[in-house]
């Protein structure tokens, strides 16, 4: 019988931070599974429980999905192989953007929602857009939902921490419950895939792209961190991508404005930056994001382009699930290709071009390139194969959810509250707050100010012009001082005593509150070293 994901993820860093990596690693006998044998599946006896999530992978897809990608036009072959996106909150535009173009899907943005959604107009987007391919291929819809500040959904899903929280909160399985959670969510509003998680190992306040994205600055911790989330994405019925390989978290620009460059080869980042992206590999990521990243030997182009970024990635992580680009519209990559940037990052390795500046461009462009021989119509099958393998088997995943197989049992506002209250890092001062009855408000935002009084009053606190003085801004003078980011943003702070949250979320700020209060104790541990950091107490 095969292992669960959860069981696996436990001790996948265990076994991956006692060896090199690399071609050494043993392979797993599965593509985008959880990594035990189909022939361990079939040796089940009979009477033997119903397969739950755990126990669906890409591999048991594998000759329906050759079957279907027999059945392709040139048009649907070129088509399937790109997750467009498209501009506006009409969601009729983004189905015909699928049906026109036989796009394999698409990435649904803040942009194509009202500015603050209902779950209800979310799930209308992707009832909109699920059946507008009728070739056997299910539709990807994708989402970038990672939580904190990558949250393209807003009110219309659950409020969601950024993933350096749970590497504040050190607890495995809390990680794993609340990436299943999460999962869970955006299955019911009609997603198949959430680009997360970030699998970067963040280097502190020059990370200008990354930060609370990462779940720290400790390659070991991060991978277990993504092991787990992965896991638990999986669990609840999405696909999940670790990203962005080889790694974004040292690169002190921003691949959405130009092009980062690494100083070190992925040869030398095998043994810190890649372990988060081969421990989401071990525990059967079904895909892979490679970002737009110079590599030393190639410091003008971006990895998403180089053929040999991508045989690194298959070869260093034993890879052979879906590999996706990153978002082909950022500014990384040149904007002026009209489709030819799909067809390079095809022909380069790429399994999905993820939103190209214009689909319906890049679509006509891989025809083209197939009939003009720039790309082989056989190794473009061969990538279909992996990617309509992964879309059958998440759609066989969610049934199986929606027919009551493992979903998790547990309320998700009571999961979401304890990531708050585990997360919660003391900077400086007490791991217990003395507590108080009244609270003053002052600097930062007027809606976080907000935020943080309605917070306040749900605890029991009173909240005016008396009592402690609670600034959220390091500016502000105060008694304490609140983040809602990255830890090193209260750096300057002059209050004697300073906590962060990592985000303004409802359950991040109640946390704060019942801290304040004198109810909770801080024991989150921070997760990144940075100038500041050793004034923060040990509270884990």
């Amino acid at each position: 019988m095969r292992p669960r994901l959860g069981i696996i993820a436990v001790t996948v860093v265990l076994a991956l931070t006692g060896c090199s990596g690399g071609s050494s690693d043993p392979k797993p006998e599965t593509s985008g599974g959880d990594g035990a044998s189909r022939s361990a599946q079939k040796a089940e006896p009979e009477g033997a429980a119903a397969p739950g999530p755990a126990d669906i992978g890409p591999d048991d897809f594998a000759d329906q999905a050759e079957t279907i990608v027999d059945s392709f036009s040139d048009d649907e072959l070129a088509g399937s192989l790109i997750i467009g996106t498209w501009s506006g909150t009409d969601a009729q535009t983004g189905a015909d953007l699928v049906e026109n173009n036989h796009l394999g899907g698409v990435i649904v943005m803040a942009d194509n929602l009202p500015e603050e959604p209902t779950p209800d107009q979310v799930k209308g987007v992707t009832d909109a857009i699920k059946g507008a391919r009728s070739t056997g291929q299910p539709v990807s819809i994708g989402v970038d939902q990672e939580g904190g500040p990558v949250s393209r959904l807003s009110t219309g899903a659950l409020p969601f921490p950024p993933l350096m929280a749970l590497g504040a909160a050190q607890d495995p399985e809390l990680t794993q419950t609340a990436t299943q959670v999460q999962a869970q969510n955006l299955t019911d509003l009609g997603f198949t895939i959430d680009f997360a998680p970030t699998a970067d190992v963040t280097t502190g306040e020059k990370d200008v792209a990354i930060n609370v994205r990462s779940a720290g600055d400790d390659h070991k911790d991060v991978a277990e961190v993504v092991a787990q989330a992965a896991t638990g994405y999986h669990l609840g019925g999405v696909a999940s991508s670790a990203k962005h390989f080889p790694g974004h978290g040292r690169l002190h620009s921003d691949s959405h404005e130009s092009l980062p460059v690494s100083k070190k080869s992925i040869k030398d980042l095998e043994d810190t930056d890649l372990l988060p992206f081969k421990s989401a590999v071990r525990v059967g990521i079904p895909m892979v994001m490679m970002g737009h990243i110079g590599l030393p030997d190639a410091k003008t182009t971006p990895a998403t382009l180089n053929k040999r970024a991508y045989s690194a990635l298959r070869d260093t992580l034993d890879f052979d699930g879906v590999i996706v680009t990153d978002a082909l519209n950022m500014k990384a990559v040149d904007q002026n290709q009209g489709g030819g940037e799909t067809v390079r990052a095809l022909s380069a390795g790429a399994d999905i071009a993820l939103m190209p500046p214009d689909s319906a461009a890049a679509q006509r462009a891989v025809v083209k390139a197939m009939k003009n021989g720039d790309l082989k119509k056989d190794a473009l099958q061969k990538k279909a194969e992996r990617v309509v393998a992964m879309q059958l088997a998440t759609a066989e995943t969610q049934k199986t959810i929606a027919g009551g197989g493992a979903a998790s049992a547990e309320d998700p506002r009571d999961v979401l509250t304890d990531v708050a209250e585990k997360s919660l890092t003391v900077l400086k001062g007490e791991c217990a707050f003395e507590g108080t009855d009244a609270i003053s408000i002052v600097g930062g935002s007027e809606k976080e100010k907000s935020a943080l009084a309605d917070a306040a009053k749900d605890a029991g606190l009173a909240v005016g012009s008396e009592g402690t003085r609670v600034s959220l801004s390091p500016n502000t003078s105060a008694e304490v001082a609140v983040g809602t980011a990255a830890p090193w943003t209260m750096r300057d702070t002059s209050a004697n005593t300073a906590v962060t949250a990592y985000d303004s979320n409802p359950n991040a700020l109640g946390a704060v509150a019942k801290w304040l209060k004198g109810d909770l104790t801080a024991t989150g541990t921070l997760p990144v070293d940075y100038d500041g950091s050793d004034k923060a107490p040990d509270c884990g």
